[in-house]
């Protein structure tokens, strides 16, 4: 069944959905009407009875029916014998048997009611009967009022081959809705599963269109949203492998011109020290350029792994990284504000290069101060560093944790990128924001 067409299954669903809604009324209604109709037979019963004790009988119940004799009844389905309630039979039935009568008059004798509903097997077929006793003057009558069961039968097989009949042409006519239903429902998922494959294979030029709003819409709308995010990643993706190449093409350049001019016996820099210092610088930054996207994949990597935490004291971790930044530019003030002791859980090492990125950009844009503060709360530890620079571009704020996006004084420009990762990877927030002194930032960690 799963392996047959969603218009398939949808239609068979619906099909035995109503065939056993068909089947169950028809065993439900067979019942009740069984039921309904034996209570009816009993009212017919009861209404003849009336009717002829009102005005069949003659002054004398012992003359019969209106003075004729045998039994009668307006409904020829219900048919009514006179009997004593002691001594013989004044209407003797035909069709029925001296010991039924016998057994009625027993009943009868111990029958308090002035009428009261039975039923007996009589020679292989069931009887419904009522008995009324009528009180004369010199003794008791019991006036026996019967229906055969297939009175009820007739009634009960008509109107149920009537039903079953409307059932079938239900179930038939309902066929063609249901059919329609199915290809109305599995459409706009063929339409879904052609835009998947499409967006498979890299072709994620054309938007998903789903003009509905129901669970199909929405699961075309989650679509869409991740054929742009796609496409958005691909230029990324892009973007970078351009970036990177233009990033690290640089200094190779650099060492290999530099290179070339040492074994023709030319120091650019005036002499082999200055020259080879020069080389050494670029080999330098072509390496934190490689470290920085190894680690930037190791992260990447890591958003997607089950990770396990220790807890760390970040105010070490603080002044470890300050200890080794703070003599690359010796002429900043440092003013660190410390509590005894935060504790944070996570990773010590991924957190000690989140401050080391973001202190090299403090340091670089920094003029005459850093100021660094950690404050707790019961939810939370804000890290705030400031420092006294230039503000940064209000267009540059909505962008600065792209990779390669580079301010006036930016270089690699994939540090800011880090942090946001690793951010991530802690549940932690950092917001970039211009104050009156310079530059703030605000890092959020929840605390567990």
């Amino acid at each position: 069944m799963k392996n047959r067409s969603l218009a398939f299954q949808i239609w068979s669903v619906i099909c035995g959905i109503l065939l056993t809604v068909s089947i169950l009324l028809t065993f439900l209604f067979s019942t009740t009407l069984q039921n309904f109709f034996t209570d009816e037979i009993y009212t017919n019963i009861e209404n003849e009875q009336h009717v002829l004790t009102e005005y069949g009988f003659s002054d004398s119940p012992e003359r019969g029916f209106g003075g004729s004799s045998g039994s009668r009844s307006t409904n020829r389905h219900v048919q009514h014998v006179l009997l004593p309630e002691k001594g013989t039979v004044y209407q003797s039935p035909q069709i029925l048997p001296d010991s039924f009568i016998e057994k009625v008059q027993k009943l009868g004798k111990r029958q308090d009611e002035s009428s009261k509903r039975y039923s007996e097997n009589v020679n292989g077929e069931h009887v419904f009967f009522v008995l009324k006793k009528i009180q004369t003057q010199d003794q008791t009558f019991l006036l026996l009022s019967y229906a055969l069961d297939s009175y009820r039968d007739d009634l009960s097989h008509t109107l149920f081959k009537q039903l079953l009949f409307i059932l079938i042409v239900v179930i038939l006519l309902s066929w063609i809705p249901s059919i329609w239903l199915a290809k109305y429902l599995s459409r706009p998922l063929v339409t879904l599963e052609k835009h998947v494959k499409q967006i498979s294979k890299q072709d994620w030029d054309d938007p998903v269109i789903v003009d509905r709003e129901d669970e199909i819409g929405k699961l075309g709308h989650t679509i869409e949203d991740m054929r742009q995010k796609l496409i958005q990643k691909d230029e990324t993706e892009r973007t970078l492998l351009q970036n990177i190449s233009h990033d690290l093409k640089t200094p190779v350049m650099v060492i290999r011109g530099y290179t070339q001019s040492i074994k023709d016996g030319i120091y650019p820099k005036g002499d082999l020290e200055n020259t080879i210092e020069v080389i050494e610088g670029e080999a330098e930054k072509l390496e934190k350029k490689i470290k920085d996207l190894l680690y930037l994949t190791k992260l990447d990597y890591l958003l997607r792994q089950e990770r396990q935490y220790g807890t760390f004291d970040i105010q070490e971790v603080i002044k470890e990284v300050v200890e080794r930044l703070r003599w690359s530019k010796k002429e900043l003030n440092w003013k660190i504000d410390l509590e005894e002791e935060t504790m944070l859980t996570g990773d010590q090492e991924q957190w000690s290069k989140l401050l080391e990125n973001v202190l090299e950009n403090q340091i670089r844009y920094a003029e005459t101060f850093i100021d660094i503060s950690v404050s707790s709360t019961k939810e939370h530890t804000l890290i705030t560093i400031k420092n006294d620079g230039p503000h940064i571009e209000e267009e540059m704020l909505s962008s600065l944790y792209e990779p390669f996006n580079k301010g006036k004084k930016g270089e690699f420009g994939i540090g800011l990128s880090i942090v946001k990762r690793i951010l991530t990877l802690h549940h932690a927030d950092m917001t970039i924001r211009n104050d009156q002194t310079g530059v703030c930032y605000s890092i959020s960690v929840p605390r567990n």
